[in-house]
Formats: structure tokens, C-alpha cells, sequence
């Protein structure tokens, strides 16, 4: 019996030994429930400024360090504030066509620099088939490729603007174009790499078609605008945009920039002036009180002046004649002279007397 009590007992503490060490493993690992987050509800950033409608939802990331993206969400939410602007010139000949983006309900929206170039009309289209009439430009930066247009619009849903200026780096953000760009509108999980002053490098290529589209959060918050495609896109931060947004003025007025220059007057030339011409200049007289040689003869030369009515207003000598007499017959007559009204002007003026 002893035997077999011995055995019995080895047995059992085997067995407690190898339940201990389970249970310590158990404790270090990460749990299946914390490898796998549950989703709850947040606000999107899709607006809609009407009083009796309310932000639409969307999803939220879970407890993980990235927020994930909910790519049928942003299409729900995002989408709808994403439009078509097609831009024509003064002869109604179609420019481009390109993706832009509403951020006030009034139809206050970003679209790029160079797809209104040459601009003087434009229409929004959105994917639900409205058309909207574009008033025109508020703000652009060539520099930047970014431009802030009104649509005459009243109740449309906008995106809201990231106001957050430092984004972490590796962040899945989502791309989300227009619906009429069928596939290529569709949203695209995207990654943040790094965030320059003036923007975003992006992991993961970007159709062509989506320049003008938002890059948004997974709030659904604008973080960056596309202002080029490929597998090198250009993405612009939300910070140049609100840069652009501080600098239009409270009452400024959209107006077309190729339209106003088209019709600017131009300042007309400057008439030419007409010359001064003399219509009175008497020859001063020989004073018989100077006694000269035959033949003999003095010469002066006089400024005069002469105001807008044609008259002299000052008369200056400029070379004595030699004889104060002459040069007094002269002063005397030249105050006589008159000129045709017009303009204020100066002559000066030889006098020689001769003797006979």
C-alpha cells in the first residue's frame, strides 16, 4: 500500500505545479479582449447648419493607440460636403473639372488655386445631382494651390476644420473624394508619415481625381487638402487654410479675378497741352531822352511771367541793357504783353534798341 500511496501523492503535486505555471502566463500575456477594442458612438464632422437637423454620427476608434478608420462611415458622413466644381472662362469654353469641399453651410468651400485659373464662371455639382451657382473667389495662394470660393447655397453640409496643428506621426487618416468620381471617390485609408509647416507627406497613393478632395481624421475632421495625386500626392495641412480664412475680410465680396480684370477701364491718355502762344506783345519804345549816335544800339533780355489768364505777373531782368532808361521802357512795356489763356508759363525775352 505504501507504494501506491507515494505514487499518488507525486502525482498530485505534479499536477498543482503545472496548474501554477498556467496561470502565471495567463497573468503576463494580453488578453483576447484587449487585443480586440469595442467601438462607441462620436460625433462627425460633417455639419448641416439647418436648426432642426443634428451633426451626423460616426465612428470612433477604439482603445487602441491609432484610431481606426471606418471607411463606409466617412462615405455616410464625410462624402456629402464633397463636390465637382466645374470652371469655364468669359467665352463659356469648360476649363476643368475638379474635387472641392464645403466648410460653412452658407457655401463657403476650398477647392485649389489652379483649378479656377482663367476663371470667370463656375457651377457646383454635387453627387445627389443639385447644382449650385459659384459667386466667386475670397481668398487664393498660388504658393500654396489652395483657394476659398462662395456658392450662392443656403443649408449644405459642410466639413468641419482640424484645429489641432501637430498631427502624430503614423496616424491612418482616410482620403475621400467626390461620389461622381464613381471608384476614385471612394474613401481610402491613407497614413500620415510627417507634417511639415506647409504639408503632409502621405503614405498610400492618391487617384488623380481625388485633387481638391479632403483628408480627414476619423472623426471626419479636415486634416489636409489634396492639391496633387499620384504615389508622391501633395497634401496641404488645415493650418494653410485657416491662414487663408484669417485673412478675408468681414464684408469682402467673392468676386471673379480673371472677370475683373477684364473689365477694368483703362486710364485714359493725358491731352497734350497746347503751347503757349503770345496774342499782345508790343515793342517797347526808343525814349527820347536818351541821346545816342546814329546806328548805335543796346541790347537786354527780360523774364516774363505769365499766369493761367494770360496775363504777365512778373517781369525779371535777366541782362541789362547798359542804360537804365531803356531797361525801364522796356519793364514798362513787357507788364503790357498777354498770352492765350491756358496755363502758367515763362519766356524770356531779347529787346535791343537801335538808334537811327
Amino acid at each position: 500500500m505504501r507504494p501506491f500511496l507515494l505514487t499518488v501523492l507525486c502525482l498530485a503535486i505534479f499536477a498543482t505545479a503545472g496548474c501554477g505555471r498556467k496561470s502565471r502566463d495567463q497573468i503576463v500575456g494580453e488578453s483576447p479582449v484587449a487585443q480586440s477594442p469595442s467601438p462607441s458612438a462620436v460625433s462627425s464632422a460633417v455639419r448641416s447648419p439647418s436648426p432642426s437637423s443634428s451633426p451626423i454620427q460616426g465612428a470612433q476608434a477604439g482603445g487602441g493607440e491609432r484610431p481606426t478608420l471606418d471607411l463606409s462611415r466617412l462615405e455616410n458622413s464625410v462624402q456629402p460636403a464633397v463636390f465637382w466644381i466645374t470652371v469655364f472662362d468669359s467665352s463659356g469654353k469648360l476649363l476643368r473639372t475638379e474635387s472641392a469641399f464645403f466648410i460653412s453651410g452658407e457655401g463657403r468651400f476650398i477647392s485649389t488655386a489652379h483649378a479656377i485659373e482663367g476663371g470667370t464662371n463656375a457651377v457646383a455639382k454635387m453627387a445627389d445631382g443639385r447644382i449650385y451657382d459659384v459667386s466667386g473667389v475670397l481668398a487664393a495662394s498660388t504658393t500654396l494651390d489652395l483657394a476659398v470660393l462662395q456658392a450662392d447655397v443656403k443649408y449644405v453640409p459642410f466639413l468641419m476644420l482640424n484645429k489641432n496643428p501637430n498631427l502624430e506621426t503614423y496616424r491612418r487618416v482616410g482620403a475621400v473624394g467626390s461620389g461622381l468620381a464613381g471608384t476614385d471617390g471612394a474613401p481610402r485609408d491613407v497614413t500620415v508619415l510627417t507634417q511639415q509647416p506647409d504639408r503632409l507627406e502621405i503614405a498610400g497613393p492618391i487617384s488623380s481625381n481625388s485633387i481638391g478632395s479632403p483628408v480627414v481624421s476619423e472623426k471626419g475632421e479636415v486634416v489636409g487638402i489634396v492639391t496633387s495625386g499620384g504615389e508622391k500626392a501633395t497634401v496641404r495641412p488645415s493650418t494653410a487654410v485657416e491662414s487663408l480664412l484669417g485673412g478675408i475680410a468681414s464684408d469682402a465680396k467673392p468676386r471673379w479675378p480673371e472677370l475683373a480684370r477684364a473689365v477694368v477701364t483703362p486710364t485714359p491718355a493725358p491731352r497734350p497741352t497746347p503751347k503757349p502762344r503770345l496774342v499782345y506783345a508790343p515793342a517797347p519804345a526808343f525814349p527820347s531822352e536818351v541821346r545816342a549816335r546814329g546806328g548805335a544800339a543796346w541790347s537786354g533780355r527780360f523774364r516774363l511771367t505769365f499766369n493761367a489768364r494770360g496775363n504777365v505777373i512778373n517781369v525779371q531782368v535777366v541782362q541789362s541793357t547798359g542804360n537804365i532808361v531803356l531797361d525801364q521802357s522796356a519793364l514798362s512795356t513787357l507788364r503790357q504783353w498777354k498770352s492765350a489763356p491756358g496755363q502758367e508759363w515763362a519766356a524770356t525775352v531779347p529787346v535791343t534798341f537801335q538808334s537811327k
